[in-house]
């Protein structure tokens, strides 16, 4: 198995820079992506953007002192996502049930990309994807989260196109004060 595949690994430090026409291609793939996410397009994002081998995974952090081993997280432990593609399938539909109290009205969301690097990799279908992310949720009129993190995603390369195989979320925050994660990162 790839090393880069395992969730559990951070990736090494990929010095494999692709070309500016590939680089820019998974930009431009990054940035349509938060616009489906941006406009609550959902059903459509995971059939366009995701890959049906999915692991998306986003660990809580914790704070341990720097010699700690396990560091501020580990694969096993807590996470606010470790879903496969039936769980993201379950998370967007769940979005349309009139139960789904804690987005009606609609939250007002913005996500922002950054920092964007794109290696390849040993298999030339695969590509190493590293970038920042401010999301910004509002609702109601004094409800709103600003979540900053950095993604580290693998895309494979479909159809003449990507689709996102893996995902792994880091966010900043220690002590996450949303009242709930009803998102995407």
């Amino acid at each position: 198995m790839l090393d880069f595949l395992d969730i559990s690994k951070p990736f090494a430090d990929l010095d494999s820079p692709v070309d500016l026409e590939t680089e820019r291609a998974i930009t431009r793939w990054l940035h349509a992506e938060v616009r489906f996410l941006d406009a609550e397009r959902y059903q459509e994002w995971l059939e366009r953007f995701i890959d049906p081998d999915i692991h998306y995974w986003m660990p809580d952090m914790e704070t341990r002192r720097r010699d700690d081993p396990r560091g501020m997280f580990a694969y096993g432990e807590a996470a606010y996502f470790d879903d496969s593609w039936k769980e993201l399938e379950i998370r967007v539909k769940r979005y349309n049930e009139p139960s789904a109290w804690a987005d009606n009205p609609q939250t007002r969301h913005l996500h922002q990309i950054s920092n964007i690097e794109v290696n390849a990799t040993e298999d030339p279908t695969l590509f190493a994807v590293h970038s920042a992310f401010t999301n910004v949720r509002n609702r109601n009129e004094a409800d709103q989260d600003i979540v900053h993190g950095r993604r580290e995603d693998v895309l494979r390369a479909v159809d003449g196109g990507y689709r996102l195989l893996r995902r792994r979320v880091f966010i900043v925050q220690n002590v996450l004060l949303s009242k709930n994660l009803n998102t995407f990162f």
